[in-house]
């Protein structure tokens, strides 16, 4: 189901950004925590049967992430991309 692997990856996300010794800059985590937030709105959303809109700026958003991670953190942009996958799974 594709919520059941959004709320994963957005745990691996977490963890991430939960890290002490995550190599990523302040602005990389900031950016991962804004989306990380915008993943667990669609969520709520989404377990609250609220029709789930599509919102390109959102893919778009994680989109243009996993292309800046790519080279400095590969595992990251992975799951950037898996992201990406799920959204387009539940029509977003």
């Amino acid at each position: 189901m594709p919520t059941d692997r959004l709320k994963s990856q957005l745990e691996s996300l977490q963890n991430t950004l939960n890290e002490s010794d995550s190599p990523l800059s302040s602005e990389e985590r900031e950016a991962l925590q804004a989306l990380a937030t915008s993943l667990e709105a669609k969520l709520l959303n989404e377990a609250s049967d609220v029709e789930v809109e599509e919102d390109p700026s959102l893919v778009d958003g994680v989109n243009l992430m996993a292309e800046q991670f790519e080279a400095r953190h590969p595992t990251l942009a992975t799951t950037l991309r898996s992201v990406m996958q799920s959204l387009a799974d539940m029509g977003i």
